[in-house]
This record gives C-alpha cells, structure tokens and sequence, in this order.
C-alpha cells in the first residue's frame, strides 16, 4: 500500500540543490544562459512527512503539512478511495502518536444524557457495531475554482473520498445512557487536540455542533476501511455524521454533548460560515454542514494528454450529500446538450458516491466535458457556484468540467 518512487528524494535533493544555487546569487545567470532554451521548471513536490509518510506520494498533491490532495487522476473507477490517497485536512496540528499506541484506552466524556458518564473505546465496542460509507469532503473542495481566490488551500476536486466506516452507533449509546437530556437540541463534538496554552480554548479548539436529528446515522468510529483509523485521520475514535462536511467529523473525539445552543468555539460561532464576498463570518450566517448533490468527471482529464479519436469512457464521480444519487447526465459541448451517464459499481448506500460512465464516439477536435448529477429528490446540480467569501459548498458542474483534445 505504501509506495515511494525511487526517484523523488533525487528530484527533493536537486530542488534544494537549485535552492541553493540562488542563495549564492547563482541562479540568475543560469537562468540567463537557459532562458532562449528552456520553459521554467514546474515547482518542486513538497514531501509527505511525519503522520502522512504513508501516504502514495504519486497520487496526491501535498499543498501543506496538513492539507494534503487526491489528485484527480487517482481515483481511478472503484467507489473506495483507498486510505493512503485519502486527502488530509487538520485545523490544528496533530495529537502526540502516543495516543493510538493504547486505542481502546481513550477515553470519551458524554454528556447532555440522562446519564452521563466517560467511555473508554473498549467499553464503546461492546455497545453496537455498524458500518457505513459515505462521502468525506472538506467543506473548500472545489475552492480553487472560485476568480475570487479565497484564502485557504486551493483545493480543486481532490478534498473529497468515499469512505468506508466501522464504530457504534451514537443512537445505541446514547440509548444506554438513558437518552438525550431535555432540551437539547443539538450534538455537539470536541476534538482532542493539545491546544496552545495562555490562550481562550475556544478560540482555536475544534468543537461543532450539528442538528440533534443527526444522531440517527451518526456512528463513533475506531475503524476505517478495514483498518484502525490512523493518526491522520481522527484515531483513535472519530465522529462521523454521514452527509455533513468534513469539519462536523470530528477527529480525536473527547467529548460529546447534547446542547440546548450551539457551541461558542470560534470554529462553529464565525468559522465555516456562508458569508457573502467581502464580508466575516458570524453566527447569523448559514453554517457548512448538510452537503447538496455534486459531481465531477475524473476520465478523460487534460492531464491524461491527448486523447485518440475514438470510443471514449467518460467516467467519474457523483453524490447526493444526504441524500442518494438518481442520476447523472454528461455534456460533450460545455452543457448544451446532456446525454444519459449508466451508473456503474456496487451502491454502497445513500451517503456513498456513485461511479458512473458514458461511452462516447468522439472525432478530433477539442471538447468540454461536464457532468450533472440529480438526486433521489429531484434536486439537480446547479450550473453555477454559491459566491461567498471563503469558497464553501461550490458544487457547479460549469466549475468542475474538463477540457480535453481528442487528436
């Protein structure tokens, strides 16, 4: 599963040989000599390192120590997305290792029920057992598409996986735990961060809070996709509340409370919040939670070079959010015309993706290939995005289409 070209850590040394040639004041007669001859050199692949080393290093785009990309051409035509090209997206630095060296010793504080009390993970997996697939997508996947350029990571389709999820149902605990306390409205996860200290927690800590209906297919997971869920990815226990964007999964989980009010962690009260271009977030705008229907083509791609003339397998991915895909259309002509896709692969369920395909008999000539997905209650994906001042939600399939040459 682990697989590192031979060749990067030469490619690493002559980037930073070429580093060091320009803090000698070198550089810039090379690149004088070269410039009738030689187009730029493409900026060096920054390493995986640490909690992520293991992921594929030719199957993603590592934008930072803690936001990593699926790069398009990896997702390949299964529905899993294999957990080493799973992307990576943390609001704070990761946890010491030391807490997955003892998983079933971590502990988690419930409150809000009835009966409150703290868990160990041992103590959770004698309490139910479920799994679910389902949709991880950072809440700016698809930021990277916006004119306006948001600040934040420049994600394009790769923010996203179909993952597959093992761990107790939230409804079981909480139902052993003699139900949700009156009044309560809400679910509300904290994660187990170290937090920097001599500051507000609650101006950096990760603590969100979902509608209470969530609960019902909410599972607190110790596994994924037939592994232990590893450091990088909220081990060894995570929330996940199927449907809702990546933020409301909370990672290394502490603590879970039922709440009459939203949490007042700058995270949930400003943060990841739909406000308008040019404005601040603040709790009286729309929060990212619920995902709506979205797809996008991930064969042919412009990366892939020229195409030859010929049948061509338009494939690619397609999810409903919270709810199940019914459909997808693919145009040729940048939307002018659509064409009935087959949905294809196993349906792991509402909250997964959909692989689907269109074959097609394309000439030569320069096509633009789009991909709109409709959702089992008829909600169609839109055209356009949702302009707003971070890059949330952007589900366009104008944004999302391709350009290919067919030769």
């Amino acid at each position: 599963m682990q697989h590192h070209p031979s060749s990067l850590p030469r490619r690493r040394m002559l980037a930073g040989s070429a580093s060091a040639l320009a803090a000698a004041g070198l550089a810039s007669f090379q690149s004088q000599a070269l410039a009738q001859t030689a187009a730029p050199a493409a900026p060096a692949a920054k390493p995986l390192t640490g909690y992520a080393s293991f992921k594929n290093a030719d199957a993603v785009i590592v934008h930072s120590s803690t936001t990593i990309e699926t790069k398009r051409s990896a997702f390949g035509s299964s529905v899993v997305t294999p957990t080493n090209q799973l992307y990576v997206r943390n609001n704070l630095p990761t946890p010491p290792e030391s807490i997955v060296a003892d998983r079933d010793a971590w502990k988690l504080q419930i409150d809000g029920v009835k009966k409150p009390r703290q868990l160990s993970l041992a103590e959770l997996k004698t309490m139910g057992l479920e799994t679910v697939t389902m949709v991880l997508q950072c809440s700016g996947n698809g930021r990277g598409f916006f004119p306006s350029k948001p600040s934040g990571t420049q994600w394009t389709v790769g923010a996203a996986g179909c993952v597959v999820w093992s761990g107790v149902p939230v409804r079981e605990v909480i139902k052993a735990l003699g139900g949700v306390a009156d009044g309560m409205v809400y679910m509300t996860g904290t994660g187990g961060e170290v937090l920097p200290a001599g500051i507000d927690p609650k101006t950096v800590m990760v603590e969100r809070s979902v509608p209470l209906a969530a609960m019902e297919d909410a599972l607190l997971a110790w596994e994924m996709n037939g592994e232990p869920v590893s450091l990088v990815h909220g081990g060894p226990l995570r929330l996940i509340v199927p449907g809702y964007t990546g933020v409301n999964n909370i990672k290394y989980i502490k603590q879970l409370a039922f709440t009459a009010k939203e949490s007042e962690a700058h995270i949930m009260s400003h943060g990841y919040r739909i406000s308008p271009p040019g404005s601040k977030g603040d709790p009286s705008q729309p929060s990212v939670q619920e995902m709506s229907v979205k797809s996008w083509i991930n064969s042919p791609i412009p990366e892939d070079g020229n195409q030859a003339a010929g049948k061509v397998q338009i494939q690619g991915v397609a999810f409903g959010g919270m709810n199940a895909v019914k459909g997808v259309e693919v145009s040729t002509d940048g939307g002018k015309t659509w064409k009935q896709a087959r949905l294809i692969g196993p349906d792991m369920g509402k909250y997964a993706w959909r692989q689907f395909v269109l074959q097609a008999e394309l000439p030569k000539g320069t096509y633009r290939l789009a991909s709109r997905a409709t959702d089992d209650k008829g909600n169609v994906q839109p055209e356009t995005r949702g302009e707003n001042q971070s890059g949330y939600n952007n589900t366009s399939w104008a944004d999302h289409a391709v350009t290919v040459t067919v030769a």
